[in-house]
C-alpha cells in the first residue's frame, strides 16, 4: 500500500478520498494500463499494488457503477484490503463488505446485493457461485491479489471463468510481485485469468527506485552438534535400507538417502506401473516408499528445525500407528529399532539447536546494539514457531503469528487474534514476530529492521515475498540461516536460482511486454482486440486449467503430513470382475447399435435442471463442474441425508474407493447408516463408488468387498454404480437429474433427517465396534447368538462358529470384552 511522506502530493478523482493516496507516477501508469484492458500488474512487494487496484476500482465504479470484487488468498489479507478500501474510497463503510468463511452463507447473499465493494477469500466466492447465491453479472471490476496462485485447480481459475461468462462489463486486474519463474508460468496465469495486457515495474525503474531502499542479504552457516548428526545419520541408514529394497524391485539404482524429491517421485511412478501391471511387488514398494517419506521428514526436522520439532513429530507418528486402520508404513516406522533409538536420543537431548542461539544473537544485535525496533522471524514449521516464541520470549517481547487451522499439538489463531497481533506489532507493543508462511503474502506488516529466515525456502516466489517485509521505508537486512551439509543448502541454491531467474524474467517481461501480449492474443484467438479502448466488450473467454494441483494453502506448509501410499497386497482373487457393481466407466462399443437405440436417453429441453449438493462435497469439485454446465443450476445445502439430491426420489451417496474401503477396515463406519437413512426417505437411493482399483487398493479380501456391495443392494435396496473419476461422476449425476426432471417430470425435493438409530441398528453398531469386525460380521454374530450380551460372553470356540470370525478375531473379541479396564493415565 502507498504510504505518504510529509511533502507528498495526492491523487484526486471521482470516488477517491482527498489527501489519502500519495501520487506516485509508477502507480498511475500501471493503473492507466489496467483501466483499459484485462491486465497483469507486476510490482515489487511493498510498493502499493493495492493502490493500483483501488485506482482502477474507483474509475470503474464512477464510470459504470455496479460492484467491485477483490479476492485475496488469506483472511488477514482480505481484512487488510477492506480496511484500506474503506479509508481510501468515498463510499459508506458498510458498502465495503468482507466475505470469509466466518460470515454465514445466507448473510453473504444478503450483503452482496447492497455492497459496492466485496473483499473476499476465493473459496467463499467459489462456494457462493456454485450454490447460486450470488451473481457476477453486475461486477464491473475484479482483482485477483497474489494472482500467481492461478494455476492448477485453485479457486481463482473457476471464478475467472465464471466472471468472463457472466459479467455484463468485465474487467480483470491480476496483481503479483512474483507472477512466475518463467514465461510459461506467466502465460499460464494470464490464460487462467483471461488477462491480455502485462504491466511491469521493477526496482530498476526510476519511478520505483525513488520509493525503495537497499536491503542487504546475508547467509549464515551454522554447524550441527554431534548428537544431532548421529540422530540424522541413524535415520538416513534406515532410508538407505528401504531404498535397497526398492533397488531390488528394479525401480531405482541408488540408495543415497539424500536423493532429490524428483528422483523419489520417479520411483513412485515406476511402482505405480508395477501396480497397474498387477505386480504385487508394486504394493510392497509403495509401502516402503511411504516409510521413506516419513523418514525424510524426520531427517529434515532434526537437521533444519530443532530436536523439539522432531520429538513432536515422533509423538504424532506413534499416535498414528496406534490408531485404527493405521498403515503398515506407520507401524513399521515406529517399530524400526534405529528409529526407536533416534526417538530415545531425541527425548534425552536437552540442548538447543544452534540456530536458536544464532537467532538470539542476531536479534540482540538488531534490537540492542543497532537500536532497531522490529524483527520478523520466519519458519516453515508450526512446531518451531511455538518453540522459538517461547525461547525468544525469555529475552525479547515476542509473539507468534500462525494460520487459523488447528494442528496436532498446536492451536491456530482466530482471525481476530491475527488482526490484534498485527495491530500490536505495528503499534510497537512488541519487538519480535515469529511467523509461519501465513505472513509471507501481501500482508501489510510494518517495515522491519531485520527479516530472519530460520531456514531457506525452496521456492523463489516465497523468498521474494518474505524479503519484501523489509527495505521499503528504510534500509533493512535479511539473514538466512543454513545448517551445514543439510537440505538447507539445497533449498538455498534452488531458491536463489529461482529468485534470480524470476527477477530476470520480470526484466525481460518488461522489455517484451508487446510480444507477451501478442502471444496471449494468439493463444486466445483474440488478435482483433488491439485498438479497443475499454475492456467492457461482450467477448466471452475460455480459461484453461492445468491438471496438476498446486499449493493453495495459506496456512503452514511445513506442518502438513507427508502423503502416504495406500496400503495394499495382492488381491488376484478380486480381479476377475466386480460382482454387484455397475461399472459406469466401461465401454459400450461392443453392444449392438440397435440395442443402444432402444435405451431411453434424457436430452435437455432447454429448461433448467436443478442439482442440490451437500456443502461438504465441495472439496471434490463435482458441484463446481456441474455449475459451469449449460442448463444445470446447482444449489448448496447442508444435507441431512445424502450427498446429492437429483429429484424427489433419487438421492446419491458418493464414496471414493478409499473411503468405501475404510468402512471395511476399521475407519469411517458410518456408510451403512447413511445409506439406511437414504433408503428410509428416498425411493431410489444410489451409491456411487468413485475411482479405480476397488479390489487392488487395500489388503481387503474380495469377498468382504462383494459382501458389502451385496448388503447395500439387498439389505438397503440401493443401486450401486462405479465411476472412474469426479468428472465421470458429474456426467452421471447430470444424466440422472435430467432424466428425472425432464423425462419423468419430477421435481427436486430435499427431505429426511438422520435421526437416531433403531434398536437393531444400535445393536449392530455396538458389536461391529468390538475388535472392528464390521457390519456384516456383526449381523452374523447377532443372528447366531441372538443378543449383544450373548456375543460378549461367548468363548473363542463358539465365536469361531460364525462365518467371518477366525481365530485372531475371536481372540481379540475375548481380550476386549473379558480384560480388566486399566486407565491409560
Amino acid at each position: 500500500m502507498a504510504t505518504a511522506t510529509d511533502d507528498a502530493e495526492y491523487i484526486e478523482g471521482p470516488m477517491l478520498v482527498d489527501g489519502f493516496i500519495e501520487d506516485r507516477r509508477y502507480q498511475r501508469k500501471l493503473a492507466e494500463t489496467a483501466k483499459a484492458d484485462h491486465t497483469l500488474v507486476c510490482l515489487p512487494t511493498g510498493l502499493g499494488k493495492t493502490a493500483v487496484s483501488l485506482l482502477v476500482t474507483a474509475h470503474r465504479l464512477a464510470e459504470y457503477g455496479g460492484k467491485s470484487l477483490l479476492l485475496a488468498p488469506t483472511k488477514p489479507l482480505v481484512q487488510q484490503h477492506a480496511t484500506f478500501y474503506r479509508e481510501a474510497l468515498d463510499v459508506d463503510d458498510d458498502e465495503v463488505v468482507v466475505f470469509t468463511g466466518d460470515v454465514r452463507p445466507d448473510d453473504r447473499a444478503e450483503l452482496w446485493d447492497d455492497a459496492r465493494v466485496i473483499c473476499a477469500t476465493p473459496q467463499v466466492v467459489e462456494n457462493d457461485l456454485v450454490g447460486n447465491r450470488v451473481s457476477l453479472s453486475a461486477v464491473t471490476h475484479i482483482t485477483f491479489d497474489e494472482c500467481h496462485r492461478a494455476t492448477g485447480d485453485y479457486a481463482y481459475n473457476y471464478i475467472a471463468d465464471r466472471y468472463h461468462q457472466d459479467a455484463d462489463r468485465p474487467l480483470v486486474t491480476g496483481m503479483s510481485a512474483s507472477p512466475g519463474g518463467d514465461k510459461e508460468e506467466i502465460l499460464t496465469v494470464c490464460d487462467n485469468l483471461g488477462l491480455r495486457e502485462v504491466a511491469v515495474m521493477t526496482e530498476d525503474d526510476a519511478d520505483v527506485d525513488d520509493h525503495t531502499h537497499e536491503t542487504s542479504v546475508e547467509w549464515e552457516r551454522v554447524e550441527l552438534p554431534d548428537t544431532v548428526i548421529e540422530i540424522r545419520d541413524g535415520l538416513n541408514e534406515v532410508i538407505s535400507e528401504r531404498l535397497e529394497k526398492l533397488k531390488g524391485l528394479g525401480v531405482t539404482n541408488s540408495t543415497d538417502p539424500n536423493m532429490s524429491q524428483r528422483d523419489l517421485n520417479k520411483i513412485r511412478a515406476k511402482l505405480q506401473q508395477l501396480i497397474n501391471n498387477d505386480d504385487s511387488n508394486g504394493y510392497k514398494g509403495m509401502s516402503a516408499h511411504a516409510e521413506i517419506m516419513k523418514l525424510r521428514r524426520a531427517v529434515e526436522l532434526v537437521e533444519t528445525q530443532s530436536v523439539e520439532s522432531l520429538r513432536r513429530y515422533f509423538e504424532r507418528q506413534r499416535d498414528a500407528a496406534r490408531s485404527s486402520g493405521s498403515s503398515k508404513a506407520s507401524q513399521r516406522f515406529v517399530s524400526e529399532p534405529k528409529v526407536k533409538e533416534a526417538m530415545r536420543r531425541a527425548e534425552e537431548f536437552d540442548d538447543l539447536h544452534p540456530k536458536f542461539r544464532r537467532t538470539r544473537i542476531l536479534l540482540a544485535q538488531t534490537l540492542g546494539i543497532e537500536n532497531g525496533e522490529r524483527v520478523i522471524v520466519f519458519t516453515e514449521s508450526r512446531d518451531t514457531a511455538e518453540t522459538l516464541t517461547e525461547f525468544l520470549g525469555e529475552h525479547f517481547e515476542t509473539q507468534r503469528f500462525v494460520g487459523q487451522g488447528d494442528k496436532e499439538g498446536s492451536d491456530g489463531m482466530t482471525q481476530k487474534e491475527q488482526k490484534e497481533t498485527l495491530d500490536a506489532f505495528r503499534n510497537g507493543e512488541f519487538e519480535v514476530l515469529v511467523s509461519t508462511s501465513v505472513a509471507e503474502e501481501g500482508l501489510d506488516v510494518p517495515d522491519v529492521d531485520l527479516v530472519l529466515f530460520y531456514e531457506p525456502v525452496p521456492k523463489g516466489i516465497r523468498s521474494i515475498q518474505r524479503k519484501g517485509r523489509t527495505g521499503r521505508a528504510s534500509e533493512g537486512a535479511v539473514v538466512v540461516l543454513l545448517a551445514e551439509d543439510t537440505r538447507d543448502e539445497a533449498f538455498f541454491w534452488i531458491s536463489r536460482r529461482e529468485e534470480n531467474k524470476m527477477e530476470e524474467e520480470l526484466r525481460k517481461l518488461k522489455n517484451i511486454e508487446g510480444e507477451i501480449e501478442a502471444e496471449i492474443a494468439q493463444q486466445k484467438g483474440l488478435s482483433e482486440f488491439e485498438g479497443e479502448s475499454e475492456a467492457d466488450t461482450d467477448d466471452e473467454e475460455e480459461t484453461n486449467t492445468d491438471a496438476d494441483e498446486t499449493d493453495v494453502s495459506a496456512e503452514d506448509p511445513g506442518d502438513e503430513s507427508e502423503s502416504e501410499a495406500d496400503e495394499a497386497t495382492d488381491s488376484s482373487d478380486g480381479r476377475d470382475g466386480q460382482a454387484g457393481l455397475t461399472d459406469f466407466s466401461s465401454d459400450v462399443d461392443d453392444e449392438p447399435e440397435e440395442d443402444l437405440d432402444s435405451v431411453p436417453v434424457a436430452e435437455p429441453d432447454g429448461e433448467t435442471v436443478e442439482i442440490v449438493a451437500d456443502q461438504r462435497e465441495l472439496d471434490s469439485h463435482i458441484a463446481r463442474d456441474l455449475s459451469t454446465r449449460e442448463g444445470i443450476e446447482t444449489q448448496l445445502e447442508t444435507l441431512e441425508v445424502g450427498d446429492y439430491v437429483l429429484s424427489d426420489r433419487v438421492v446419491v451417496e458418493r464414496k471414493a474407493v478409499n473411503d468405501f474401503l475404510d468402512t471395511l477396515t476399521g475407519g469411517d463406519r458410518s456408510m451403512f447408516e447413511q445409506v439406511g437413512a437414504a433408503a428410509r426417505y428416498y425411493g431410489r437411493p444410489l451409491v456411487i463408488i468413485e475411482g479405480e482399483g476397488l479390489y487392488e487398493k487395500r489388503n481387503v479380501h474380495p469377498n468382504a468387498i462383494r459382501g458389502a456391495l451385496a448388503s447395500l443392494a439387498v439389505d438397503f435396496g440401493a443401486s450401486v454404480m462405479q465411476t472412474a473419476d469426479p468428472e465421470e461422476t458429474a456426467d452421471l449425476l447430470e444424466v440422472i437429474a435430467t432424466r428425472e426432471q425432464e423425462t419423468d417430470d419430477r421435481e427436486v425435493s430435499v427431505h429426511g433427517e438422520k435421526g437416531g438409530k433403531t434398536l437393531t441398528e444400535s445393536q449392530e453398531y455396538v458389536v461391529s465396534s468390538v475388535a472392528e469386525v464390521g457390519p456384516i460380521t456383526a449381523r452374523g454374530l447377532l443372528e447366531h447368538f441372538g443378543s449383544v450380551e450373548a456375543v460378549m460372553t461367548a468363548d473363542e470356540d463358539e465365536l469361531q462358529e460364525v462365518d467371518g470370525v477366525g481365530e485372531v478375531t475371536a481372540e481379540r473379541i475375548r481380550e476386549i470384552t473379558g480384560s480388566t479396564y486399566a486407565d491409560s493415565e
